[in-house]
């Protein structure tokens, strides 16, 4: 049976560990009401996108945004909506899917590293 990851072309790059890793976690007592918890308040953060835009239009935050090109669950509009207000914004759409760091940990480091070299952080 295939396992099913969030749109990456090869699923063997995903670890069944971590499958088992993440259902031991979710499995814990009482946490069935916080992940609903969760879920439901999902719909508050509709109403708060033009205030996060207006923020990024106003202090043209520096933005990298590594994306998995399959990613089923975010998909990779969500990372190319970032240069409607930020023209300098970093984007990488990468092959993978929603679990990139599994499938593609390399390349996306290497890109965190590139970025945090050329940006000011305030430090």
């Amino acid at each position: 049976m295939a396992v099913r990851h969030g749109g990456g072309a090869d699923e063997t790059l995903v670890s069944p560990d971590t499958w088992h890793h993440d259902y031991a976690l979710i499995s814990r007592p009482g946490n069935d009401r916080v992940q609903l918890a969760l879920f439901l308040d999902y719909a508050s953060n509709l109403p708060l996108y033009p205030r996060l835009h207006e923020y990024l239009r106003a202090h043209q935050t520096p933005l990298l945004a590594v994306w998995g090109k399959g990613d089923e669950i975010f998909g990779p509009a969500g990372a190319r909506a970032f240069a409607e207000d930020l023209p300098d914004a970093q984007i990488h759409l990468l092959e993978g899917g929603h679990f990139l760091l599994e499938s593609a940990l390399d390349e996306v480091t290497e890109l965190i590293r590139a970025f945090l070299d050329q940006v000011d952080l305030g430090g």
